[in-house]
């Protein structure tokens, strides 16, 4: 059931099938001639079955609606291509728009997994996560491509509201916020969720997503956001939580770094497991695939970020990555 969060302002719960986020929040924000859709869930018939139907409920319909995508991740693109009608116009940062498209998804795709590889998971690993990860499997349709482009700064204006555009980089390269100054209201995507913590990867196309995310966090806590609405889960305290966030990273980076002084030559594979994550399961060893998948990826980002500020060192072994203290 939809629920209005703000006059005009529309969320739609959209059920997100083998994910622990459960659930996208997508925004329909009501305008005079035209309205805007925020992010749209998987490629999936639940997620299809639930847009439409907020859409029917809302009264809104998609000739008069256009589309912005807060970043590239398949929960919140999977359907842009089913649910869009002629008229509609679709925005995404640039950066985001590549990992989007059969070219260059795929070959940024198969770099990312030969990666990993080298980060210390095999390769057998790697193919059932590929097969099975809801980032991959539930997907937007790789040939669609009316996408137009937004950058930090730039204007919507939907009915009487006015969103700016802030490019916050670091959950993904191109992820971006709205802002409602006169409202004190933010989109936040995923840059900020509220009772669980963005996953901060590593990107073939980007150096120091870890430290592109903190920036971002820093830069965004000068907003004076009194009501922040997130993609998942409820809200909070916005800059409450941007400092747990910024407290979190602080930790795990020193969890890296330690495990790294401790056994030097480490792969990133073996530092992951040597790291604390809130997750059911009894150990590293019990770990779902899928996860070590997202593990793997968040130890890389860190370690980058600790490359960057030069307390530990790469070395490739073999096509291996090894770290040492630096």
């Amino acid at each position: 059931m939809i629920q209005e969060v703000m006059q005009h302002i529309y969320r739609i719960p959209i059920p997100l099938p083998e994910n622990p986020l459960k659930e996208l929040n997508c925004y329909l924000i009501r305008g005079k001639k035209r309205n805007l859709m925020i992010d749209t869930g998987f490629r999936h018939e639940i997620c299809r079955q639930a847009l439409l139907t907020g859409l029917d409920e809302s009264g809104i319909n998609m000739e008069e609606t256009d589309v912005l995508l807060t970043h590239l991740h398949s929960d919140h693109t999977g359907l842009i291509s089913d649910v869009v009608s002629n008229e509609s116009r679709v925005f995404i940062n640039e950066l985001d728009r590549n990992w989007l498209t059969r070219y260059p998804r795929f070959e940024l795709e198969e770099q990312t997994d030969k990666y990993l590889v080298a980060a210390g998971v095999n390769a057998e690993m790697i193919a059932t996560a590929a097969q099975t990860h809801p980032g991959r499997k539930f997907a937007p349709d790789p040939d669609f491509n009316r996408y137009e482009y937004l950058s930090h700064g730039d204007v919507l204006t939907v009915g009487d509201y006015r969103l700016e555009i802030i490019h916050t980089p670091g959950h993904t390269p191109g992820h971006l916020c709205l802002w409602l100054e006169e409202q004190k209201t933010m989109f936040t995507g995923d840059h900020i969720l509220f009772d669980i913590t963005p996953n901060i990867t590593h990107w073939t196309n980007c150096e120091n997503s870890l430290g592109h995310y903190l920036d971002s966090l820093r830069r965004i806590y000068l907003y004076d956001v009194q009501t922040a609405l997130p993609s998942h889960r409820t809200a909070g305290n916005f800059h409450s939580r941007i400092d747990e966030l910024l407290r979190h990273h602080e930790i795990r980076l020193s969890e890296c770094l330690e495990a790294v002084r401790k056994e030097p030559g480490l792969l990133p594979f073996e530092i992951s497991g040597r790291m604390t994550w809130r997750i059911r399961a009894k150990d590293w060893n019990d770990f779902p695939i899928s996860q070590k998948w997202f593990a793997v990826g968040e130890c890389l980002a860190h370690l980058d970020h600790l490359m960057h500020t030069g307390d530990v060192r790469e070395e490739v072994d073999n096509g291996l990555l090894r770290y040492y203290p630096a």
